[in-house]
């Protein structure tokens, strides 16, 4: 079986978006004592919930594009927290004058990555190769 540009191309895209998703969702478990009282501070109700919650949601996610498993649902679900956390969490144009630029570089790089979430929930109706390819679609 040939394997082309093209599939190997795709899975190097997996592998870089999800694996940054899923490593991010890590991250949320490993440094919940930091991100806690961050969500606090943005008014998210129950942050001692809602952050391991959003770790496990990136990491499921992150994996699901990774691997291919249920890729419509893995996306679906990045975009939406994305779509919905990024504007709460980093809201520049509120914060403190010296905390404004911090803000803006990681709602920037949401907004990429909502971007790249949504290409891959476009994507996630076809057969992807190189992926277990396990899916609703």
């Amino acid at each position: 079986m040939a394997v082309d540009a093209a599939a190997v191309a795709l899975l190097l895209a997996r592998v870089l978006f999800g694996g940054v998703l899923a490593f991010m969702g890590v991250n949320h478990f490993l440094n919940a004592d930091a991100m806690v009282p961050y969500a606090e501070a943005k008014g998210i109700p129950a942050a001692g919930l809602a952050v391991p919650a959003t770790g496990g949601l990136l990491v499921a996610g992150g994996l699901g594009i990774v691997l291919g498993v249920f890729p419509v649902l893995a996306a679906g679900a990045i975009a939406v927290f994305l779509a919905v956390t990024t504007p709460v969490m980093h809201d520049f144009w509120a914060a403190p004058e010296e905390e404004q630029q911090a803000e803006m570089t990681n709602f920037l790089k949401n907004a990429a990555l909502l971007g790249g979430a949504l290409v891959f929930l476009a994507l996630g109706g076809e057969s992807w190769a190189l992926a277990v390819d396990v899916g609703l679609f």
